[in-house]
């Protein structure tokens, strides 16, 4: 399996406020507390480019082979189907709960957050004070 990180470029900013690195420690961390075999497993951070027509190209200079995309973003969805790709839509998962907005939300403001995201995310957030990154960031001290 082949896990990107996308806007790998993107860092303390409102909408990505962890680094790549920090979100693939946070990925791999929620991955091994599930019990799954890491050894079959590629994080790759992305970067984003600004061409959406040689997008899946792109991808695939960064990444093993692969045959099939998961994604439900439907021009991610849309640029794959384009470049001969299998792309499989998987169903939403209660997404008015677990959002990335909406948890981002919670955090800045100091809000039950914790029973959104994995253990191991909401353990690491803690460690490296994101929490407290995020209300800097937009600038509240909550």
């Amino acid at each position: 399996m082949i896990i990107l990180v996308g806007s790998s470029q993107e860092s303390h900013t409102v909408t990505n406020p962890f680094t790549a690195g920090e979100r693939v420690e946070m990925i791999r961390n929620s991955l091994k507390y599930s019990g799954i075999d890491l050894s079959r497993i590629f994080i790759i951070p992305m970067p984003d480019i600004l061409m959406n027509n040689i997008w899946a190209h792109y991808v695939s200079t960064y990444t093993p082979k692969f045959e099939v995309v998961f994604a439900r973003n439907p021009l991610v969805v849309r640029i794959f189907k384009e470049a001969g790709y299998k792309v499989e839509i998987p169903p939403a998962f209660n997404r008015e709960k677990y959002n990335s907005t909406y948890i981002r939300r919670l955090i800045i403001l100091n809000d039950n957050w914790s029973e959104l995201v994995p253990e191991p995310v909401y353990k690491y957030i803690l460690h490296i004070h994101g929490d407290q990154r995020l209300r800097e960031i937009v600038g509240t001290d909550k």
